[in-house]
Parts: structure tokens; C-alpha cells; sequence
């Protein structure tokens, strides 16, 4: 079978990349699809849970910067680390179902 997931290295997780739409693939395809996207999206629960804890780490470190440009820093850093959960949620919220093939 064609490579259907990536890696995506900010994200830490392999997404779908599906070369064509999925009701294009047999149920079978369809059904494996689903199964192996079931194991990498069972994984981004743990890793928000792993950034969230960092977030607060950085908003403790935060707390007691005095530095301009340290805090500034630290910012950054919560700032993306937010936007990573973001899209881990609407990886997480992605689910698709088997459909029927049209012909």
C-alpha cells in the first residue's frame, strides 16, 4: 500500500497524507486507513498532556523572569507550544468514516 502517513516533526505525530480523497479507497483500504490512523491518534491525548505541563513550566519560569528579553523568550516559546495543541486538537477531532464509493 502507498504511503498514506507522514511524520510531521513539529507536531511529533504521523498524519494522513492521502494522495487522493478517502472515499476513493476500497472499504478495505478505507478500514486500514481508519485502523492505523485509530493508533496515531490515540497518541496526541498523551503529548498535549506532555505540552501542557511544559506550558506551565514556562509560565513558572515566567513568574520569576526579570528580564525583558528572557520573558520575551518565554512567551515565544508558550505561545507556540499553545499552537501546537491547537492543531494536535483538530488532528484529534479528525475522524472519518467509511463511505460508500461513487460511481
Amino acid at each position: 500500500m502507498e504511503q498514506l502517513f507522514n511524520y510531521d516533526s513539529r507536531l511529533q505525530l504521523y498524519i494522513p497524507d492521502l494522495p487522493r480523497p478517502f472515499y476513493t479507497y476500497s472499504h478495505i483500504e478505507q478500514a486500514s486507513i481508519l485502523a492505523e490512523w485509530e493508533n496515531h491518534r490515540g497518541e496526541i491525548p498523551d503529548k498535549i498532556k506532555e505540552l501542557e505541563i511544559e506550558i506551565e513550566n514556562c509560565l513558572a519560569r515566567l513568574n520569576n523572569e526579570d528580564d525583558f528579553e528572557a520573558s520575551c523568550q518565554l512567551n515565544d516559546r508558550i505561545s507556540q507550544l499553545a499552537s501546537i495543541i491547537n492543531d494536535l486538537w483538530i488532528w484529534y477531532r479528525t475522524n472519518p468514516v467509511i463511505t460508500a464509493k461513487t460511481s
